[in-house]
């Protein structure tokens, strides 16, 4: 293996955590292997051009953070995962480095959040206060919970009121929540043309109806959303207007103001998914701060920082709050102390943050690298997500597609999965690039979709 040297260009901070950020970087994308021997203390400051006291700090805060260990007389390798685990265990929790390329699931890149959880824990263990997240929760006693999901909100664009925040199991309890609260069977749902699928499978349950409002190439079209509005009654909206999924398509400021004052106009209840939203640099201010009184914002840590933590917050102004919290009390009667504890604690200490600069930055290398292998005339606008949004060459169905890369040895998800209606459903498949967490893997998977493009469709995948 070639000797790791990190590349500390466009960093800010103190150079020892510097180096750490990098290291922890390269170990969860399997740029730095475990077991990999790394370089002395001093010689890595020699190449570095830093003081050997730097680098000196930089290994025993890894070795803290359980990035590293030591071994007298040999040198300092990066841990191996199963470093505290059973020899049975590790397997369990690693993303599959084998078989199929899986680029169908838009999850974030693994393995960031590890010693920030693990540190996280173990002070929760040696707290005195921890008997009181073991038992039942009351609205006083989630207080300091609402406050860390204040400064998330904040974070996010919103200057939030702390008596308005709403914390859930992740987003999509959120979302189940909102529309709980919100809805009655029979009322209408919109929603955009291409939308998260959960969503669809919702209103089904709650027996809604529902509508689509189209969208162009640069997102849901206002216009159409008052037409809806004038003709058909919608009590709801619901939408991702930064990186919509699958489109990954970012509402500008000029319609999300637009949106906003249509809503208002005709009484309609917003639903803002903002679960990308951290990951979008310079985004536009939230729909919610166009339209405070009628809109539902919803985020959580879940792409940004460790979707296992199951935490997301609602914000919503004051008339609706309470019909959200009884909604989160009819579903699961409180949010898990514990978790929201860990998520409160990575946000108040600006890890949480810190997590989500490193997305971030990987996100936008991983857009690169699609771009590089699949052309820039096939991924003609880059994103700062986890996801690409492909339209395909004439001729090729999107299933035929989607089946052709999956023999082939890559998953991708056909544009149809997406649609409120199937004949709204578009030749194009969604690529997520960030589940695969070995580079290479990802590159393999990639070169599949090139190949499959570079055919020429075959006579029953025309499109009719």
């Amino acid at each position: 293996m070639a000797i790791w040297i990190p590349d500390l260009s466009n960093r800010e901070g103190p150079k020892y955590l510097q180096i750490v950020e990098v290291m922890a970087e390269d170990i969860a994308t399997g740029r730095l292997l475990p077991g990999a021997r790394l370089l002395p203390h001093r010689e890595l400051a020699y190449q570095l051009n830093v003081s050997p006291n730097t680098t000196s700090r930089a290994y025993a805060e890894a070795v803290k953070r359980a990035l590293l260990r030591g071994e007298v007389g040999r040198g300092t390798f990066v841990r191996s995962v199963d470093a505290d685990l059973s020899p049975a265990e590790p397997e369990t929790l690693l993303r599959s480095n084998t078989g199929p390329v899986d680029l169908s699931r838009n999850l974030p890149m693994p393995g960031f959040s590890e010693h920030h959880i693990r540190r996280a824990m173990s002070d929760i263990a040696n707290d005195t206060g921890l008997r009181s997240l073991l038992d039942y929760q009351t609205d006083a006693d989630l207080a300091h919970h609402r406050a860390a999901g204040q400064t998330w909100l904040n974070e996010c664009g919103l200057d939030a009121d702390m008596d308005c925040v709403v914390p859930v199991v992740g987003g999509q309890h959120g979302i189940l929540c909102a529309l709980m609260a919100l809805l009655q069977p029979g009322d209408l749902l919109l929603s955009e043309t291409l939308t998260y699928t959960p969503v669809l499978e919702m209103a089904a349950r709650l027996n809604l109806q529902t509508g689509a409002v189209a969208m162009d190439a640069q997102g849901v079209i206002p216009e159409a959303f008052e037409a809806w509005c004038r003709n058909g009654r919608p009590k709801a909206f619901y939408l991702t207007p930064t990186l919509q999924a699958p489109t990954t398509v970012t509402l500008s400021d000029e319609r999300r103001v637009e949106i906003a004052r249509i809503a208002e106009r005709y009484g309609v209840i917003l639903i803002e998914d903002d679960v990308f939203g951290p990951l979008k640099r310079n985004k536009p201010a939230p729909i919610s701060r166009s339209a405070p009184g009628n809109t539902v914002y919803v985020t959580s840590l879940s792409k940004s920082v460790a979707p296992g933590l199951r935490v997301g917050f609602l914000y919503a102004p004051k008339k609706l709050a309470p019909a959200l919290r009884q909604s989160v009390n009819l579903s699961v009667w409180m949010t898990p102390p514990m978790t929201l504890e860990v998520a409160s604690r990575l946000i108040e200490d600006g890890s949480a943050a810190k997590l989500t600069e490193v997305q971030q930055r990987t996100a936008i290398h991983r857009q690169k690298l699609v771009q590089h292998i699949l052309g820039a005339e096939a991924v003609q606008q880059m994103s700062d997500g986890f996801h690409v949004w492909l339209q395909l060459p004439d001729g090729w169905r999107a299933d035929v597609f989607s089946a052709e890369c999956a023999r082939l040895g890559a998953y991708v998800s056909e544009g149809r999965s997406f649609a409120l209606n199937a004949s709204d459903a578009p030749e194009a498949v969604r690529i997520c690039v960030s589940h695969e967490s070995q580079e290479d893997r990802l590159r393999q998977g990639l070169e599949v979709i090139a190949g499959v493009l570079r055919q020429k469709p075959s006579g029953s995948s025309m499109v009719i």
